[in-house]
């Protein structure tokens, strides 16, 4: 167990937030968190378990205790002829991880390289990107509660996955922390790429393989989305929003040039990056902050920014989307008060 107090969070939040915390507590195994979760600091403060933060905005110092996963390691609970199942500790890096698994020739998670963030955190958020979400990996979530330190074992029906959700983000939100994650991934390569053009491009680039589809959405999302040791960010600010049919027919009808993709006969999905585009924002600042010139998407600290700046752009960004195609946007970013 490491104690830091007045600790900066600098480093664990990628919109490079000047902003710090009254206790900072790292874990490098699930005995250590168990021994954590009884010390009166941590059953007396308010409680924020964080990764690298690549969905967190703070919006002030934070006046609590600060959590986080040192929990790393890569190990193969069991291997077939097709399939391999792996343990990933909650604190690996989550790219790191994709990039493992691609030397090693597993397949099912290549789509999602160059993510930011943690294990732990990508399985709580579910994270997706090119037609692949984490859900389609996983098999358990391994956690310590943090109300009584006893270990829990989600089974991947258990975790309630949905698009940019889980049980960890609803029903359970703040009562469990993850320490490892373990998925299932295809020794006999199976390549997903029907996500708009993502074949051409990767062909482009040389021979279908998992290290060219890995590399070619590095260079896409390079192209789109800005460093956030450059320029902070936490990539993708709104989620995508599902709208019912009814509505989205209504909305063709005024812009059929408008993208977007089938969820069902009932839903359809519009890109949320279009729409903020078509209000205009897309490279725009005001202030300290902005929407990034290549992908509107994606809010920026345009240097020194406050927390409570981003929340500003982010409120009106969502009037303006709301008031022009009746949509409400849904931040995928947690907002830490």
């Amino acid at each position: 167990m490491h104690l830091y107090q007045n600790h900066s969070l600098l480093n664990y939040n990628t919109f490079g937030l000047d902003v710090k915390t009254k206790y900072f507590l790292e874990f490098d195994s699930e005995e250590d968190l168990i021994d954590i979760l009884k010390q009166s600091l941590v059953r007396e403060n308010p409680l924020l378990v964080v990764g690298q933060g690549s969905n967190l905005l703070f919006l002030n110092d934070f006046d609590g205790v600060v959590l986080h996963s040192a929990i790393r390691g890569i190990q193969t609970v069991e291997e077939t002829e097709d399939a391999v199942l792996i343990e990933v500790g909650s604190g690996v890096i989550w790219d790191d991880l994709v990039g493992y698994c691609v030397k090693q020739g597993w397949s099912g998670i290549e789509n999602l390289s160059l993510i930011p963030g943690e294990t732990g955190a990508a399985a709580i958020q579910n994270i997706g990107a090119y037609g692949v979400e984490i859900k389609d990996v996983v098999q358990k979530v391994k956690t310590i509660r943090i109300a009584d330190g006893q270990s829990s074992v989600f089974e991947q029906e258990a975790c309630h996955y949905a698009y940019r959700e889980s049980v960890f983000k609803k029903e359970l939100k703040g009562q469990f922390i993850v320490t490892s994650v373990i998925i299932r991934l295809s020794k006999k390569p199976v390549f997903n790429l029907s996500y708009n053009h993502l074949e051409k491009e990767v062909l482009k680039n040389g021979t279908m393989n998992l290290e060219n589809i890995r590399n070619t959405i590095i260079r896409i999302r390079e192209s789109k989305l800005p460093d956030p040791k450059v320029l902070g960010n936490a990539g993708s600010f709104f989620m995508n929003p599902v709208v019912k049919r009814e509505r989205y027919e209504a909305l063709q009808l005024q812009y059929p040039d408008m993208p977007h993709y089938f969820v069902s006969e009932q839903e359809e999905k519009i890109p949320a990056g279009w729409l903020i585009e078509q209000c205009g924002w897309k490279g725009r600042t005001i202030g300290n902050v902005g929407v990034h010139a290549k992908q509107a998407l994606v809010l920026i600290n345009c240097g020194g920014a406050k927390g409570k700046e981003i929340a500003e752009l982010a409120a009106m960004i969502q009037q303006s989307v709301a008031g022009r195609f009746g949509i409400n946007l849904i931040p995928e970013v947690n907002f830490i008060s």
